[in-house]
């Protein structure tokens, strides 16, 4: 879709994120307020979200990661639309972002007024962080030409977005956000239909069990957060998570959940039915040539290799490579 006109439905944090990546990469897009307002409170809602997307670009131009003079070609190309203006700027829409508060209400309205405008063909999508696609479907004219396309904040920064779609979106419609979100540098990942979606489950059970650990005088947060940043997340920036299990074996995590399940009495670390199943099979991972991925063909010695300039590449990033003394 080269070049599509976006609209971000509401003037929030997360529609001002996603103006300002797609407007980075080239496409037009306007940030419409959905919210009935008075013209002077319309205004200056309008001012707010420039000055903030601005400012954001400032501050990448500032760490190095753009030009400041690339900023007010960025700018151009974000309209301000208020609600009264919503007709047509939907109709021109190529691909719409809800992301009005999450309130069901709210979004059943939010709906109800962009599909009312809206092209057929138009691409649709919800930001919601809290709402399953099948919650929201119903709400949605043509509702094969959407799903939920889960960003991180900062929209802007975070490679990420979790797509989320039901049984009725075409794959035609799932190609299309694909292919439009890798156009402007993202990483689209796509998951079933479920509460959390893939990240936001994943960091709550780790959140929660740092904040416990703190609450259990086990450590200190400045000690944990240490050790994330430089164990658990430095491993995990070069590898995924279920990459690492077949890297390092599956009978490890097998052993290991067994004796912090016994240990700590808690069943929270208990394998999954798969990684007693894969450990039965002989499945576990690199070292045996199958595991969560096939290695059969894996040429192992290039992919080690692969690995290890990975986390050189993270060593160096975080300014701990060292020369060996002589």
């Amino acid at each position: 879709m080269d070049r599509a006109h976006v609209v971000a439905l509401g003037a929030g944090r997360m529609g001002r994120g996603i103006a300002h990546a797609f407007a980075y990469a080239g496409h037009r897009v306007t940030l419409l307020d959905l919210k009935a307002r008075e013209k002077g409170a319309a205004e200056a809602l309008a001012r707010e979200a420039r000055a903030e997307i601005e400012g954001n670009l400032q501050l990448l131009s500032q760490l190095g990661a753009m030009q400041a003079s690339a900023i007010p070609a960025i700018l151009a190309r974000i309209d301000f639309a208020a609600r009264d203006a919503a007709p047509s700027v939907l109709a021109r829409a190529d691909v719409a972002f809800e992301g009005v508060p999450e309130v069901m209400a709210a979004k059943q309205e939010a709906f109800a007024f962009a599909c009312a405008h809206l092209r057929a063909d138009a691409l649709l999508a919800s930001t919601t962080s809290t709402f399953l696609v099948d919650a929201l479907r119903g709400f949605v004219t043509q509702p094969q030409r959407f799903l939920n396309a889960h960003w991180l904040n900062p929209a802007y920064v975070v490679p990420l977005v979790e797509l989320s779609p039901h049984a009725g979106t075409t794959t035609q419609t799932l190609e299309g956000f694909k292919q439009l979100l890798e156009s402007i540098g993202k990483v689209p990942v796509v998951c079933a239909a479920a509460p959390g979606f893939i990240v936001p489950r994943i960091q709550a059970l780790a959140m929660n069990e740092a904040a416990r650990m703190v609450e259990q005088g086990l450590a200190t947060p400045e000690d944990i957060d240490k050790a994330t940043r430089y164990g658990f997340g430095f491993r995990f920036a070069a590898l995924g998570l279920i990459e690492f299990i077949d890297f390092g074996g599956n009978d490890i995590l097998y052993y290991a959940s067994r004796y912090l399940a016994r240990e700590l009495g808690e069943d929270r670390y208990a394998a999954p039915a798969i990684v007693d199943r894969l450990m039965r099979e002989g499945k576990v991972g690199l070292k045996s040539g199958e595991g969560f991925y096939d290695w059969r063909e894996q040429d192992t010695l290039a992919y080690r290799r692969d690995v290890m300039a990975r986390m050189l590449a993270q060593l160096q990033h975080v300014g701990l490579a060292r020369q060996p003394v002589e």
